[in-house]
């Protein structure tokens, strides 16, 4: 570390007039309950402080992952007794349980506390109802390009400043802006590194070589266990839906490049099979399958090109929901009528009670009629016959529909 202070800290706003980013939503906020809600290094942290300062209110700031119930009970009861209302910062307030978080509610009803949280995580799944119904959500997105070259040249001054002299390579800038990928933190953190392991006599010569060593593999900023994880792959399957090889193939890398398990994608790959293409084209399922057996058995990175393959033949498949739809109505229909007995001439008479009993009596083998069908019912007592699949008019399923519409006019005549 160069100074005895992350550099981050150390150029970190003092007020509203050097605060970059997230200008429209800062504006004329009044004091209130907040759940600041970003990734990691878009400036929640300095927001909360910035906003202490304009309400004039005095500032305690803790971290969810740090702070254990009996610091958070002494905390409380200090301001509790203080008889001024605080503003209390919780970085990470979604590592709290939901005990932990309910402990704040009746301070905030009382007014002791103006509560800011700060999550990565979506409120919506880690904070608790009654604490959301209190606080005021703020959606802080990545900030931009043009946002982290003020910041970073804010920081290359603070250095000139401080008699440090750097010197970098012509695209410098712009490669660490994209590999700081709106993380401001990451940004700073980085040139610090490069700064303190480039520098001979107050001067550092930052090469291209240098940037390039110290970036591993993780380029993007990606949280398997979070909201992003879910973000990828939701894109993944649409695009997928939505019959745009491009855009599937896109964040499939994204997901892989990131380190995403690629059992995980594969098994998305099926389920998109039998979801979304279904009956239109059958091979898509077995395309899906025969991928997951082709990455198991060469593995990466060889093993990717399989997913590739599957990935396009999936988001060029012809598209029906017709399975997926049929088996909500099917579990909609059971869920209505309950587990009603199946009739007697589909049991099996496997003893001479159960053929006593009528087991299997009346039941017609189809093959012995022509063309291997014979009409009867095959629905148990009290569910009128419905028809849940429906197939659709092109792909495969269009035969589908011949065939059911060939059976139905035996069935008619049959019955006529």
């Amino acid at each position: 570390m160069l100074f005895e202070k992350p550099l981050y800290e150390l150029i970190r706003p003092k007020d509203f007039n050097e605060f970059i980013g997230h200008e429209k939503i800062v504006k004329n906020l009044k004091p209130q309950n907040l759940i600041l809600w970003g990734p990691p290094g878009v400036g929640k942290t300095t927001l909360s402080f910035l906003l202490s300062k304009e309400w004039n209110k005095p500032f305690i700031s803790i971290s969810a992952v740090l702070t254990g119930k009996k610091e958070i009970k002494e905390i409380l009861e200090k301001i509790s007794n203080s008889k001024i209302q605080h503003i209390l910062f919780i970085d990470e307030i979604h590592a709290f349980n939901r005990t932990q978080q309910n402990v704040f509610l009746k301070h905030i009803e009382k007014g002791e506390i103006i509560l800011i949280g700060a999550t990565t995580e979506n409120p919506s799944f880690e904070v608790i109802s009654p604490l959301i119904s209190r606080c005021r959500i703020i959606k802080l997105e990545r900030l931009t390009e043009e946002n982290l070259k003020i910041i970073l040249n804010r920081a290359i001054n603070f250095l000139k400043n401080k008699g440090i002299q750097i010197e970098f390579y012509k695209d410098f800038i712009d490669d660490i802006t994209l590999y700081a990928d709106g993380d401001a933190r990451i940004l700073i953190n980085t040139l610090e590194y490069l700064v303190e392991s480039s520098l001979e006599e107050n001067k550092a010569i930052i090469t291209k070589e240098k940037f390039f060593e110290i970036i591993d593999k993780n380029f993007f900023h990606y949280d398997k266990s979070y909201e992003e994880h879910y973000n990828l792959i939701s894109a993944f399957h649409k695009s997928l839906r939505g019959s745009d090889p491009d855009a599937a193939l896109y964040w499939l890398f994204r997901m892989l490049e990131a380190g995403e398990d690629p059992r995980y994608i594969l098994r998305r790959l099926i389920v998109c099979a039998s979801e979304d293409v279904g009956n239109a084209d059958p091979n898509a399922l077995e395309v899906a399958v025969n991928a997951m057996h082709a990455f198991e058995f060469v593995g990466p990175p060889e093993g990717y090109l399989a997913i590739a393959q599957a990935t396009i033949y999936i988001a060029t498949s012809p598209k029906s929901n017709s399975v997926y739809k049929a088996m909500k109505e099917v579990k909609r229909e059971i869920k209505e009528t309950g587990s009603l007995p199946v009739p007697l001439h589909l049991r099996n008479p496997v003893t001479n009670l159960m053929k006593k009993l009528g087991y299997g009596k009346d039941y017609k083998y189809p093959h012995d009629f022509p063309y291997g069908y014979v009409a009867q019912n095959y629905f148990p007592d009290g569910v009128k016959r419905k028809k849940f699949y429906k197939p659709k008019e092109f792909g495969f399923e269009k035969e589908i529909k011949k065939r059911i519409e060939w059976w139905e006019k035996l069935k008619k005549k049959s019955i006529d």
